[in-house]
């Protein structure tokens, strides 16, 4: 008895000390930037005056509807491409299906900046395509849609893929034997089977766009949207009331994005039952035909988007000198930054997987195994999700406004490194945390129980049983933070010290300094090893995936 207590009483403790821990974090820089909005030039509260002005100037203005329109553009064409690409994974016999997920995958492993890259050699004024006489007004509103289409492309596709798994044969086998038509079928049975993945990805989509600063940065020319408004506030003008007017603003999108998501979640696992049976594919050779071109026609587009960046990082001098060369890869500058920025990303990512898994998978535990403290527990779940919905420009700003403070004990992190792991860590923490929950959640109550009866501790069933048998969660929440911390740019961008410059960040740099050669041989260093940690990791997962069928054999 006295055992059980002492464990449940670390377990408080431990959540206690994450409530703190995600309050410093999360809620204060958050209060900070709210407050920071509402102070006039002068000190003194101003109402809602920064807000006022906000929406009574043109070019600020402009921005928003200019980021309404693109992430509007984007949403619709993304959700379209993405809709009809998990229909012919889900539902036709494509060839190649495999492939076809794992590659359409490729622009989560790659920076923003790079999608715009690749159009300018192949759109831009010395382009591929206009040396051939196809020209295209690229820089501005058509060239960020293109880049923001192929960047959430992946996202509303997995969404949708998900929903189209829930898909139950005995009302498609109703409607053939009622002679209902194809298209009536599809209209009436596939389409509101996937509505609330649809709506999903709508938001998803559109919010990605509305809070991205890459692609606006790299060809989005004289064309301004608020999250390169917030860039040329911030750190061009010094203007940091205006500043976190438009952070605030940021946050509309994602946070709507997310109630919706949490509304429609529930909803749409409901429509799968234990009487339920898997959608049967029926043969159809043209449409297979027609889908697997389709497919093909998307992968060609993403394939010859980062070829063509991966092409450009070995040429010497783009038109004018073909000859190939690495030189690229090694260009290095103090006030740019370049190799070096790259082995920072390196250091700054595997941080990010290490130390924010532990936490995360920590957090997850304490709140999904401890018995008591369901107040504390609901607490910590609360900020733990918070996260998802704010945008990286957002915490980025927040951070500098608290971190910064002279009154503020942690100010010592700001100009660090490790401000950079902690808005790595915040910025994209809450998905991590749902997918650890879901894996705990999976776990028989049993081993608590069996673990407590027999006098152990509670920490050594954590790491003998729990650990082990969430080992491919884990893994996949290493990968999951390793990547993003190797692409992001938003939260980090008004956050780095001068002498420790990222890849993302030189990739801006270099690009601004028009040496867009060495920032396509960035660029391919980090998709390159993203997609060799994604790799190694689904060889590791199978292993275990192995290895665990042994031992139940």
């Amino acid at each position: 008895m006295k055992r059980v207590k002492s464990d449940s009483n670390v377990q408080i403790t431990c959540l206690i000390i994450s409530s703190l821990l995600l309050m410093i974090l999360v809620v204060l820089p958050l209060i900070t930037l709210f407050a920071k909005a509402f102070v006039g030039y002068d000190g003194n509260f101003a109402g809602l005056s920064n807000f006022i002005k906000y929406f009574t100037t043109p070019n600020l203005t402009n921005s928003l509807f200019n980021t309404i329109f693109i992430s509007t553009s984007t949403a619709i064409i993304s959700v379209l491409l993405a809709f009809l690409y998990a229909y012919a994974i889900t539902r036709t016999e494509v060839k190649c299906k495999r492939m076809f997920k794992f590659t359409s995958m490729l622009p989560l492993f790659a920076p923003t900046m790079m999608l715009g890259i690749g159009l300018i050699y192949l759109f831009g004024n010395q382009g591929i395509f206009t040396q051939m006489g196809i020209k295209l007004p690229l820089y501005g509103p058509l060239g960020i849609i293109i880049s923001e289409i192929i960047y959430t492309f992946p996202q509303t596709f997995l969404v949708l893929l998900v929903s189209f798994s829930y898909a139950d044969n005995r009302l498609y086998e109703v409607a053939e034997v009622m002679g209902t038509s194809p298209i009536k079928t599809f209209f009436t049975i596939t389409l509101p089977s996937v509505k609330y993945g649809l709506i999903s990805s709508i938001f998803i989509a559109f919010s990605l766009s509305f809070t991205d600063f890459g692609a606006p940065k790299v060809i989005g020319g004289n064309y301004n949207v608020l999250a390169t408004d917030i860039y040329k506030r911030v750190i061009g003008q010094q203007d940091f009331i205006m500043g976190a007017v438009v952070g605030i603003i940021l946050m509309l999108p994602a946070i709507l994005s997310f109630t919706v998501d949490r509304l429609t979640q529930s909803k749409n696992h409901s429509m799968a039952s234990s009487k339920s049976i898997d959608y049967k594919i029926k043969p159809n050779k043209c449409r297979d035909v027609v889908f697997t071109v389709y497919c093909t026609v998307i992968n060609l587009l993403i394939f010859t988007l980062l070829g063509t960046v991966a092409f450009a990082s070995v040429v010497k001098l783009w038109p004018y000198d073909k000859n190939l060369t690495l030189m690229h890869y090694f260009t290095d500058s103090p006030a740019i930054g370049g190799i070096s920025s790259f082995c920072n990303s390196l250091i700054i990512a595997s941080l990010t997987a290490v130390i924010g898994t532990t936490f995360v998978f920590i957090n997850a535990y304490l709140v999904e195994k401890t018995r008591r403290a369901e107040a504390l527990k609901q607490v910590v779940y609360f900020l733990s999700i918070l996260p998802i919905a704010l945008p990286g420009l957002a915490i980025g700003i927040s951070y500098i406004f608290f971190f910064n403070a002279e009154q503020n004990p942690l100010n010592m992190i700001y100009g660090s490194v490790w401000i950079l792991l902690l808005a790595n860590l915040i910025h994209f923490y809450s998905v991590p945390f749902v997918t650890a929950t879901s894996y705990l959640k999976k776990l028989d109550k049993e081993f608590e129980i069996v673990s407590e009866s027999m006098k152990v501790p509670f920490y050594k069933t954590f790491y003998k049983i729990t650990v082990p048998m969430c080992l491919p969660g884990i893994l996949e929440i290493a990968v999951y933070l390793f990547v993003n911390a190797m692409v992001t740019i938003s939260a980090v961008i008004f956050l780095y010290p001068a002498q420790f410059k990222l890849a993302a960040i030189a990739i801006v740099n270099l690009e601004d300094a028009g040496d867009i050669a060495p920032a396509a041989a960035i660029s391919v260093l980090i998709i390159l090893t993203n997609v060799i940690v994604r790799v190694l990791y689904e060889l590791i997962n199978k292993k275990i995936t192995n290895s665990n069928r042994l031992c139940h054999v």
